[in-house]
């Protein structure tokens, strides 16, 4: 029951469009404009780099704050301090659901990548030092956003996999098969997110940052 209500909070709080709702603020519906999409990257795109940093601290903040909440709550708690990270996860992971998937939208959101870095920074300073690294190196080396986010899912999964098996997170040693299956659904949400992206990369053809589309 625990984890169907992280699941629909986290939903709750994912229906916040900021992109949406920024567009709105200036009279456009960001869903038409450039790749139709209602997040950070497009709002960047479309609106400029202002926009694009509001758009994505937004996103960001609906995940990281009622997840760093219930991370430092449940961690006090004699009952569920052995799956605190894991009723984390749950509530994140309802969030990039409300995100990408908001039912007053025809189910047309965003890719989540905000609200998962969110969800990143609520975790572990390393996992996010490292997904940081990791998007920013990729972005300044090759001008591919999509390319940055892609490679942050997989440095999700394989690092929070990495800290878990350590018992980083204090999990119950039955619990981590669990775990490790949501943080799978999580890596697999963002990158099937891009899968438009992807066939792009591959094609040769994908939008590149502060660069024409080549």
């Amino acid at each position: 029951m625990e984890r169907i209500i992280c699941l629909a909070a986290g939903y709750v709080f994912g229906l916040f469009q900021t992109g949406f709702i920024y567009g709105k603020m200036h009279g456009i519906d960001i869903r038409r404009h450039g790749s139709g999409n209602s997040g950070a990257t497009n709002t960047l795109r479309v609106l400029g780099k202002k926009a694009g940093a509001i758009v994505f601290f937004g996103d960001a903040l609906k995940a990281l704050i009622p997840c760093t909440v219930l991370r430092i709550v449940l961690s006090g708690s004699a009952e569920y301090a052995g799956m605190a990270y894991l009723l984390m996860l749950y509530l994140g992971f309802g969030v990039i659901l409300g995100h990408n998937f908001p039912f007053y939208m025809n189910f047309k959101g965003g890719k989540g990548i905000a609200a998962t870095a969110g969800l990143v920074a609520s975790m572990d300073w390393r996992l996010t030092l490292v997904c940081a690294v990791v998007f920013l190196g990729a972005v300044i080396l090759t001008r591919f956003v999509s390319l940055g986010s892609i490679l942050v899912a997989v440095a999700f999964f394989a690092v929070n996999l990495f800290l878990s098996w350590k018992g980083e997170y204090g999990l119950d040693a039955g619990l981590l098969p669990e775990f490790w299956v949501l943080l799978g659904a999580v890596s697999l949400m963002a990158i099937w997110r891009h899968k438009a992206n992807i066939k792009r990369l591959l094609a040769g053809n994908e939008n590149k940052l502060w660069g024409k589309k080549e």
